[in-house]
C-alpha cells in the first residue's frame, strides 16, 4: 500500500481509532477503576523513574525477581529464602510444561503469555478491608501458588519467566501508578505485553504492541522506559488475512463468530481510498452494532498500520459462555443480521 499525503485517509483512520479506543477503553477503565478510586483517596501521586520498588495503587510493590532467575540459571539456590526456592520450583515446573526444545524467543514468550492468560484469574479485590485470600497476589510466589493475580502479579511473574529464559524484560508502570505490564525485547526490538488486560480470553489484543498501539489504553513515562518499535512479532499482524475488499467483511466476520475465533485481522487487496473510507467505517460500525445485540458474545474492533503502511482491521470476539455453539436458529439470525447490514449499507450508498 503506497504512502499517501496526510489527507482525508488519516481522518478516517483517526475516526476509526477513536471508535476503537472508545470500545477498548471501557474494558481498560473498568479493570482499573478500583485502582483509580484508591488513587483518588490517596491524592496526587508522583511518577518515579525506576522499575522496581515502585508502589502501585498504594499497596502493591514491584519487587525484583533477579535473585530467583539468577539462581535458576546458575543452579545455585543456596542464597534463596524458602519462599523463593518454592517460587523457583513452581516456575520451573511451568516452563518444563510449556517450553519445548528449539523454540524461538518469540515462541517462548507466546507460550508464557498463553499460560498466564488462561491459567490465572484476575484478583480485583483491591478495596476490600479483608482480602479474599491470605496472600497479596502481587508476586510470583503467590501467583504461581494460588493462580490468582493483580496486575503487578502478572507483570512480575511474566518478567520472572522471561529472565529465567534469558530474554530481556522490564516491568512498566503507568504514570498514575495504578497499573503495570511488561516490556520484552525480541530480535527486532522492544514490545509491550499486558497479560492482565487480556485475561481470561487470551485475545492477544495487548500482546507485543509497539508504542503507537500501546498508547491507545496505556500511559507511561517514555523518557525512562525503552521505546517499543518492534512490529515483526505483533500477533495481530502475523495472523492477518488478505480480503478482496471491504465488502467481504460481513461474511468473514460471521464465519469467525460461528467458529468461536477470539481474534481475527485482515488487510485488503483493493486499497482503501478516500472514496471508500466512510463506506468501510459505516459497514464495520453496523456489523458491530448488530453483532453486539446478542447476549452470548460481543465484538469490538480497531484499525492499525503495519510496517508496510498497510491498514489492518482487527476484530476481537468474546464469547461470554463456555463451549458456546450457536444453534441453527442463531446461525440464521447471524446471517440475517449480516444481510440487513449489507442492504442498509447499499441503501445508504444509493441515497448518498
Amino acid at each position: 500500500m503506497k504512502e499517501r499525503k496526510p489527507t482525508a485517509f488519516y481522518v478516517f483512520i483517526s475516526l476509526a481509532l477513536c471508535a476503537s479506543i472508545a470500545i477498548s477503553a471501557l474494558t481498560y477503565y473498568s479493570q482499573k477503576k478500583t485502582s483509580d478510586a484508591i488513587n483518588q483517596m490517596m491524592g496526587a501521586v508522583e511518577d518515579v523513574n525506576q522499575e522496581d520498588d515502585v508502589t502501585i495503587a498504594g499497596r502493591y510493590v514491584i519487587k525484583s525477581t533477579l535473585p530467583i532467575s539468577d539462581a535458576y540459571i546458575s543452579g545455585d539456590t543456596s542464597a534463596l529464602s524458602d519462599a523463593d526456592k518454592e517460587t523457583l520450583d513452581m516456575a520451573k515446573a511451568v516452563l518444563d510444561e510449556i517450553i519445548e526444545p528449539n523454540m524461538s524467543d518469540y515462541e517462548k514468550e507466546k507460550a508464557v503469555y498463553t499460560w498466564l492468560t488462561s491459567k490465572l484469574t484476575n484478583n480485583t479485590s483491591i478495596l476490600t478491608v479483608i482480602p479474599e485470600m491470605n496472600n497479596e497476589n502481587d508476586n510470583p510466589h503467590d501467583v504461581l501458588k494460588y493462580h490468582s493475580a493483580v496486575c503487578v502479579g502478572y507483570a512480575t511473574t511474566f518478567r520472572l519467566f522471561m529472565q529465567m529464559m534469558k530474554i530481556e524484560c522490564k516491568v512498566v508502570h503507568s504514570t498514575d501508578l495504578t497499573h503495570t505490564w511488561d516490556l520484552v525485547k525480541l530480535d527486532d526490538g522492544w514490545y509491550h505485553t499486558d497479560c492482565y488486560f487480556d485475561n481470561p480470553n487470551s485475545t492477544f489484543r495487548n500482546f507485543n504492541m509497539d508504542d503507537n498501539h500501546c498508547v491507545m489504553n496505556h500511559d507511561w513515562t517514555r523518557e525512562y522506559f525503552p521505546a517499543a518499535k518492534g512490529q515483526k512479532y505483533n500477533y495481530i499482524f502475523s495472523i492477518s488475512e488478505k480480503l478482496d475488499s471491504i465488502y467481504d467483511i460481513p461474511e468473514w466476520l460471521t464465519k469467525a463468530v460461528i467458529e468461536k475465533k477470539p481474534v481475527i485481522s485482515c488487510t485488503f487487496k483493493r486499497e482503501i481510498t478516500p472514496e471508500t473510507e466512510k463506506d468501510a467505517q459505516y459497514l464495520v460500525n453496523q456489523l458491530c452494532d448488530m453483532m453486539n445485540s446478542y447476549e452470548t458474545f460481543s465484538v469490538s474492533y480497531e484499525w492499525m498500520q503495519n510496517e508496510n503502511k498497510e491498514y489492518i482491521l482487527s476484530f476481537y470476539i468474546d464469547t461470554n459462555i463456555d463451549n458456546y455453539e450457536p444453534d441453527e436458529k442463531t446461525r440464521e439470525k447471524l446471517d440475517e443480521a449480516v444481510n440487513n447490514a449489507i442492504d442498509k449499507f447499499n441503501e445508504e450508498i444509493a441515497v448518498g
